[in-house]
């Protein structure tokens, strides 16, 4: 499934440009051209969910399918030794801004705890 009026669902088409580094067959990760780290890489599911609260039961493996994607992004950017941070924003009040589930990746700094 896919909505034609998302940004996401128009760079998983190719009608839109992106710095792809990884993808299978139920992922796509492109780099952030608004980075707000060193590594700041957007996983994102084929298939268009629009937020977390879109979510069911049946969707487990699509989540699975994006944090095993994150554990391989962090190692080919060579920051998962060091450490690095996966975020889900669910919304516009947590800071979503395109309505396509996706993880953030970041790395390549220190981060601090409480974020935002």
């Amino acid at each position: 499934m896919t909505d034609p009026n998302c940004l996401f669902c128009k760079i998983i088409a190719g009608d839109i440009e992106a710095d792809v580094m990884y993808q299978t067959d139920n992922v796509l990760a492109f780099s952030d051209i608004n980075p707000q780290a060193p590594t700041h890489v957007l996983i994102i599911p084929k298939r268009h969910i629009a937020t977390i609260n879109d979510l069911e039961e049946a969707d487990s493996e699509e989540i699975g399918h994006l944090f095993a994607a994150a554990r391989v992004i962090a190692k080919l950017e060579g920051v998962d030794e060091a450490g690095y941070r996966v975020v889900m924003n669910c919304n516009e009040a947590a800071g979503q801004t395109v309505f396509h589930l996706h993880l953030h990746l970041l790395g390549g700094r220190q981060f601090r705890w409480p974020p935002g």
